[in-house]
């Protein structure tokens, strides 16, 4: 078999021996040939060996990292229209403005995706086929593509910049409300203000940390730290917490769940009930309950928020879960849906632990489904 009719040669450079598995998997199984290195230098020597189509490099690696190989294979004999694309952690505008000014042809963050790597380097591989003309336009997509990520990554730093000095002053809001509520010096009605700035300041607080999670989770980040939780502890908790608002908004809460101990993240799900309990507050009529009740199954938990507001027609009961979606403006869907990020971090959250979340007709009003895995 000659040169042109072998099949693509991929080079992997990585010194994470999972991460090398991971790729030889998936390279080998769309019948590339693979060659593995565990650093730049056995990396260097296998280039000037095997003559790869095409190089999967790492940025974090002992001894030569990733930008000292790239440097160096562009060098090399051949090495000047090689195809290298960066597969790294690190997800920030310096890493990748240092991998484009080495010569990286593109950059993945990790965790990677298989689909994504086979696009990538099909991509790359067609790309070396091309006649110069196409490259030139090729080029100047790219050029684009870069400065979008860029933005990206730009956007999502100052976020997380912004997220983490919000906490602070947040917390504090709710810990000196808090305190004001405690003292029986000041007058009820004082005390009421109080817990309304506290619920308030919780509720921001709910917000900063569903955009966090809301990130985590796109980046396959979002791990549960599970323990044993008693729902009904946590149902109370939940109840204490949103007791003062409901009462304001002329909603009773009820509860019917049962002392079920469950082996979920505390934090996250207690976030989820938090967020689904809120959310049906804001939409039942005055005069009405929003209820919560739990049902074990087999092998499952489900919990169930339900609201007497009006229902969510059954077309839409997916898309209230997507971010910033936009529905009606002029229907109440709308501002269950467009409000905040709480149902989006919901289904995230749920499903970080192998559960799903639903909507169902609760005839009248609304029904939220949880169910998450319970082994009795």
């Amino acid at each position: 078999m000659d040169a042109v009719e072998r099949s693509p040669r991929i080079l992997a450079v990585d010194d994470n021996e999972q991460n090398r598995a991971l790729v030889a998997a998936t390279v080998d199984a769309e019948g590339y040939e693979v060659i593995l290195a565990s650093n730049g230098e056995e990396g260097l020597r296998a280039f000037e060996q095997a003559a790869p189509d095409c190089v999967l490099l790492d940025v974090r690696m002992p001894g030569l990292d990733g930008f000292a190989v790239c440097e160096r294979i562009r060098a090399l004999p051949g090495g000047a229209d090689v195809p290298i694309i960066f597969l790294t952690a690190l997800r920030d505008v310096d890493t990748f403005d240092r991998a484009l000014l080495v010569g990286a042809d593109d950059f993945l963050t990790k965790p990677v995706r298989p689909t994504e790597l086979v696009v990538r380097i099909q991509a790359a591989l067609r790309l070396r086929r091309l006649s110069a003309e196409l490259r030139d336009h090729y080029d100047l997509i790219r050029r684009q593509r870069d400065d979008l990520m860029r933005l990206q990554l730009q956007k999502e730093m100052l976020m997380s910049f912004v997220i983490h000095d919000l906490k602070n002053p947040v917390g504090a809001m709710d810990l000196l409300a808090q305190a004001l509520v405690r003292d029986r010096a000041l007058p009820e009605d004082a005390r009421d203000t109080a817990a309304q700035i506290r619920g308030s300041a919780r509720r921001l607080m709910r917000l900063i940390h569903n955009l966090l999670d809301l990130s985590k989770g796109e980046e396959g980040k979002l791990v549960p730290k599970r323990t044993n939780v008693n729902l009904r502890a946590l149902v109370d908790v939940v109840r204490e917490t949103f007791e003062a608002h409901a009462r304001a908004m002329r909603v009773t809460l009820e509860a019917d769940v049962e002392a079920l101990d469950l082996v979920v993240d505390q934090d996250l799900f207690q976030r989820v009930l938090e967020n689904l309990t809120e959310n049906a507050i804001r939409h039942a009529p005055g005069r009405s309950a929003v209820r919560l009740s739990a049902a074990q199954l087999e092998r499952e938990v489900e919990v169930r928020v339900t609201d007497r507001g009006p229902g969510i027609p059954v077309e839409m009961r997916e898309r209230i879960f997507d971010r910033f979606v936009q529905l009606d403006a002029s229907s109440d869907v709308a501002s269950r849906s467009g409000r905040g990020l709480g149902l989006s971090f919901c289904k995230i959250a749920v499903e970080a632990h192998g559960g799903r979340i639903w909507v169902e007709d609760a005839a009248p009003g609304t029904m939220v489904c949880v169910r998450v895995p319970h082994e009795s």
